[in-house]
């Protein structure tokens, strides 16, 4: 049953992952980078905080007494998973939902899984599943599978989009994706993907902040709201660095006073984006702690948003007009994630 309510939590949050981006669509007249950072101070900055607040009112004084080195290094994952966070925007920008979530958040999936068991293997930590322990035992095995479905899926989208690539013209691309570039988007993807897994490793990092939660009396199914915190000031710095060169850069400041474009609505539809995104780890804490293994959460977690990123895609004629072979495929590629997403949660509750 633990397992049960663990993976309704991940869906929930990979609902609001994969859908976060669609309010965005609705900014008008503005530059990426002046969405982009309205949406990230909100989900970064103001929305972390008050949900902390709320499940765990204490956490202020947990992260000032923790120790400095355990702030560093999560703060350290945050800064380089909010480089993916910011790729994976471009990702999407030059991929579309379906194509762009796909190779992003699964490569995302497969180094986030994997990555932190096998740091448990060289620094020994009591309570911590390791790579051995997981070759070991065969629901550790079944887990490893699971990642090794997810990447076979990974590449039968990524196939689907280079059939889709020589199969339609530029402007039959760009119709649902205004600056649709397979070349560009898939550089960008695999680094997004990449980089993004760092989240996984913060929320490793910062594990002794939501074990100090627990510790203090509060509910261990909001503990990690407290990691969140400090692994998100990371991601705001990278990210809010260099929206704002790019608004220099390009003088796309002026978006904020330009009363040409519907600012209240822009503003109001970024903060809407910000708010969705953040709601995708509040669910992810609740839901690992109920499953209590990294590398099971983790690929649920991005396997969900892969399924819902792609009906959006969907919605949106992202395929509109490729060959029935191309829509098999992509089809052929949702279906091996989420088998990954079944072996993954056989292997945990074994």
């Amino acid at each position: 049953m633990q397992t049960i309510i663990g993976v309704i939590f991940h869906s929930i949050g990979g609902v609001a992952a994969g859908s976060f981006y669609m309010p965005y669509n609705k900014v008008k007249g503005w530059s990426w980078e002046s969405y982009w950072m309205v949406g990230g101070v909100v989900s970064w900055l103001i929305v972390p905080p008050i949900a902390a607040w709320l499940t765990v009112p204490g956490f202020a004084e947990i992260i000032v007494s923790s120790s400095s080195t355990i702030i560093f290094f999560t703060f350290l994952m945050g800064l380089l998973w909010g480089v993916g966070g910011l790729s994976y925007g471009l990702g999407v920008r030059y991929l579309g939902m379906s194509l762009g979530n796909s190779v992003v958040l699964g490569f995302c999936a497969a180094f986030g899984a994997i990555v932190p068991s096998i740091y448990y293997n060289m620094v020994p930590t009591e309570g911590k599943v390791s790579f051995t322990d997981m070759l070991g035992s065969s629901g550790g095995q079944i887990v490893l599978l699971g990642v090794l479905v997810c990447i076979i899926g990974i590449a039968l989208s990524g196939k689907a989009g280079m059939m889709k690539e020589r199969e339609l013209s530029d402007e039959e691309k760009k119709k649902s994706v205004s600056e649709f570039n397979l070349v560009k988007g898939l550089i960008v993807a695999v680094l997004s993907g990449i980089l993004s897994s760092f989240f996984s490793f913060g929320i490793e990092a910062g594990k002794p902040l939501a074990d100090a939660a627990v510790e203090a009396g509060y509910d261990h199914l909001y503990s990690n709201n407290v990691t969140f915190v400090v692994i998100l000031w990371g991601g705001l710095v990278t990210n809010f660095v260099w929206t704002t060169i790019l608004s220099l850069k390009n003088k796309s400041y002026k978006d904020f006073i330009n009363r040409q474009t519907p600012i209240s609505k822009n503003i109001m539809f970024s903060a809407l984006a910000g708010t969705i995104w953040f709601l995708q780890f509040f669910f992810y804490g609740m839901g690992e702690s109920k499953l209590g293994n990294g590398a099971s959460s983790w690929i649920l977690h991005m396997s969900t948003i892969i399924l819902t990123a792609n009906l959006w895609g969907v919605y949106r004629n992202e395929w509109k007009g490729v060959a029935e072979k191309t829509k098999w495929t992509i089809a052929s590629g949702i279906a091996v994630i989420l088998f990954s997403v079944v072996l993954v949660g056989i292997g945990n509750s074994i």
